[in-house]
């Protein structure tokens, strides 16, 4: 298990990577577009540990479908092969899939690790903790979907994706990242139920006040 204390960002010498970019994708099928996700992401708030460039992981899931297969940006990881990316959304996702395009080489991430509304994640948390799914990413440059449990991920407000390992090389290398889901907009309905809620302790304290306070007080403990 790699250390990650201290991550190292002086970096390496960035030229002489053997990116390899030219392959034929004209097979490929486009998802429908009610299930792509993209303009409900949280852009700027995306976080992304161990990348080797600032603002790497946001720039990859930034890539719209029609940019997917374009080499740059790409998110490279820094002192190792780990990367950690807290990805929210402006609402609430049903989230169907993740759709990741890599390489056919080594640097192509491996155990994909991903968690489920929890934005406090490091490192050493993510290894400790339990993932809500584990997904296998393949070795080749296609968009892969990988699908997920979805009564796992059936109210998501934020992932987190631990791309844990790779196929051998002392860095990993992503190019695209997506998803595919259902998403429903935040609204002011939510806002008013619980206000509703929030106000039923003062109606009870009112009727208490009244004389009512003991048959008040055995139906709260009673809840």
């Amino acid at each position: 298990m790699p250390h990650h204390q201290g991550h190292d960002h002086s970096g390496h010498d960035h030229e002489g990577h053997g990116h390899d970019h030219g392959h034929d994708h004209s097979d490929e099928t486009e998802p429908a577009l009610q299930t792509l996700i993209w303009k409900q992401i949280d852009f700027d708030n995306i976080r992304t540990l161990n990348e080797r460039e600032p603002d790497a992981g946001a720039k990859v899931v930034k890539k719209t479908w029609q940019q997917r297969l374009e080499a740059d940006p790409e998110l490279e990881s820094d002192a190792d092969e780990q990367l950690l990316m807290f990805v929210p959304f402006a609402g609430v996702l049903k989230l169907h899939a993740i759709l990741v395009r890599a390489s056919t080489s080594d640097c192509c991430p491996k155990t994909l690790k991903v968690y489920h509304n929890r934005d406090d994640l490091d490192f050493s948390t993510a290894s400790d903790l339990e993932p809500t799914q584990t997904l296998t990413v393949s070795q080749t440059s296609d968009i892969q979907d990988l699908q997920v449990k979805r009564a796992k991920f059936g109210n998501t407000y934020n992932l987190t994706l631990f791309l844990e390992d790779n196929y051998g090389d002392d860095v990993t290398r992503v190019y695209w990242i997506g998803f595919k889901g259902e998403f429903t907009e935040l609204n002011r309905e939510p806002f008013e139920v619980l206000y509703e809620k929030a106000a039923n302790p003062k109606d009870h304290e009112l009727v208490a006040g009244i004389g009512e306070r003991g048959a008040m007080s055995g139906g709260r403990h009673g809840m």
